[in-house]
């Protein structure tokens, strides 16, 4: 699995850092950074964290 952030969508509100902090987390600059290809293991944490999205802005696709 591949997560994509539309990053012109993204508004930080980081409710996906919530759902899957393995995967998303804010960086110094409050700025959203993750992990591209995560372990399958959390595949359902990321499915979350797209769900959660306020904007939608979070994509996942097969790698």
């Amino acid at each position: 699995m591949r997560v994509v952030v539309d990053r012109k969508s993204c508004q930080v509100h980081a409710q996906c850092v919530f759902a899957a902090p393995e995967v998303f987390e804010l960086d110094d600059d409050d700025q959203l950074v993750y992990v591209a290809e995560p372990d399958d293991a959390l595949i359902g944490a990321v499915e979350d964290a797209a769900r959660v999205c306020p904007v939608q802005a979070i994509f996942l696709e097969e790698s």
